[in-house]
């Protein structure tokens, strides 16, 4: 028997997304307007559309029973959040003429709401002002998560805020901060805000512009790795950037529960957080091998420099930012392999960070030695921990299962590129980029290349697995289960 889900719900929430989602296109326009772009009327129009849309759906949607709402609709909320900003959002792009296809349209503007960074474009100073900032804009959403600006403010629209929290952040748990759900979101996205603004004084301090620092601090704070040149963040030659940008890429990679907690006066959960030590000793551990390969190599002239390079490329890796101040392709095989491991961690849970998460690698790692521990002692009681709790078993299972789905996408997804022509190479860096949203590949898709010359099937395909990657992979296969329709 088939049980009905609360469509009236789905509908009237995703109208509330795109309402919210029409204010950041505005901010837009006004700059377009006020530098005289020709992207100033697509994007007034493409406002007007996506303002259309929203009220159309939240209208047909308010006799909702939100309390008639579960797990089911959260879930389908969230993927057609995704999909259908991505496609609204393209709206800009394409009208203005400066991406000639729905595809790559779609492509650039998924690439940003997952805030992946793989780009399309082989000149994106040709974009003009406004544009500009629409990609940051996408990202910077998309790092905290549209859904949870839209549970901050559900209280002007009404409904219910749970199952939408609890299928767009599954690595926050929000149990920790006591208050409603709706308050969560809000200091969430408080700390989101404060980190923003203070990167973009930093910025701005240094050698950009007021323009080029309010793109970078949205577009970094959200490990998304959109710039506004083509060299990105070498553009500059400034040490002082780099350093800030690494820095804010790695605290980019933190919980934002943790930095919550730490900004509120109890930075000890931020020292003695289990999860943040491992994350910072392993990428501690990859920029000094990374340094000794650059210096043995010869591949820079001095300390310093060998530091610099390699720490940033590193946390820009790790923590799917994306960013690069080098082609890290010349480094050869022996990098990639480091890049490919820390593209598929990732950062920590409840980060703006894609990846597997630290999280669950520490998990993986912690039952691995209790399995190899009960060869010896197969009566011993080994339960896994976490920040001195026991961590259930069920969890476990399931941290096993998503690795399990996790890595079984990645060849899968080489296969389908494979099959449509792409280099072998081309096609493991970009099924681990995509799915760890990290945005630069291997090869023809590395930091010096770009996503333009792939055929079109591979981009519908990369950004379906964006869209997994972001979501956690659950959240979007799930919905696609006929059981997910069945009682």
């Amino acid at each position: 028997m088939l049980n009905i889900l609360n469509i009236r719900f789905v509908v009237k929430m995703l109208g509330a997304m795109f309402l919210l989602e029409t204010f950041f296109m505005l901010i837009a326009a006004a700059v377009a307007f006020a530098y005289g772009g020709d992207d100033a009327w697509p994007l007034l129009a493409s406002s007007g559309i996506l303002f259309g849309t929203g009220l159309l759906f939240y209208l047909s949607g308010m006799k909702a029973n939100e309390y008639a709402a579960g797990r089911r609709e959260g879930m389908l909320i969230v993927t057609l959040t995704w999909a259908l900003l991505s496609l609204l959002g393209m709206l800009p792009f394409y009208l203005s003429g400066y991406i000639a296809t729905v595809t790559d349209a779609y492509f650039e503007t998924m690439s940003g709401f997952t805030t992946t960074g793989a780009s399309i474009l082989t000149d994106v100073e040709a974009l003009p002002e406004g544009l500009l900032l629409w990609r940051s804009l996408l990202q910077w959403q998309g790092g905290i998560g549209v859904v949870v600006f839209t549970v901050a403010l559900l209280p002007i629209f009404g409904g219910g805020a749970s199952q939408m929290f609890d299928a767009e952040t599954p690595g926050i748990t929000h149990e920790r901060f006591r208050p409603r759900v709706t308050q969560v979101a809000k200091r969430l996205w408080g700390v989101y805000l404060f980190l923003t603004l203070v990167l973009f004084g930093l910025l701005w301090a240094g050698p950009m512009d007021v323009f080029d620092a309010l793109n970078h601090a949205l577009t970094t704070v959200s490990t998304g790795g959109y710039s506004t040149k083509n060299a990105s963040i070498a553009y500059w030659d400034s040490s002082y950037t780099e350093y800030v940008v690494m820095l804010f890429m790695f605290v980019g990679s933190v919980s934002m529960a943790l930095l919550y907690f730490c900004f509120n006066g109890n930075p000890k959960k931020l020292f003695h957080d289990e999860e943040l030590r491992w994350f910072f000793f392993i990428t501690l551990f990859v920029i000094a091998i990374t340094m000794a390969w650059l210096l043995w190599g010869g591949f820079v002239g001095g300390v310093e420099q060998a530091f610099r390079t390699a720490a940033f490329q590193v946390v820009s890796l790790i923590s799917s930012c994306g960013f690069g101040t080098v082609d890290y392709i010349p480094w050869g095989p022996f990098f990639w392999l480091i890049a490919l491991t820390i593209m598929f961690v990732g950062g920590c849970a409840g980060s703006t960070s894609g990846g597997l998460k630290m999280g669950r690698f520490v998990i993986l790692s912690k039952n691995l030695s209790n399995v190899l521990l009960k060869q010896t002692h197969p009566n011993a009681v080994l339960p896994v921990r976490m920040n001195g709790h026991v961590v259930s078993s069920e969890a476990v299972h399931r941290i096993l299962a998503f690795a399990f789905i996790y890595i079984a996408l990645i060849p899968a997804t080489c296969l389908i590129l494979m099959l449509d022509g792409i280099g072998f190479e081309e096609s493991v860096g970009a099924a681990v980029s995509a799915i760890s949203n990290i945005g630069p590949a291997l090869g023809e898709l590395g930091p010096a290349g770009n996503y333009a010359a792939i055929p079109d099937l591979s981009k519908w395909v990369l950004s379906f697995m964006m869209m997994v990657g972001r979501l956690e992979i659950f959240t979007v296969l799930t919905i696609l289960l006929p059981g997910f329709w069945k009682q």
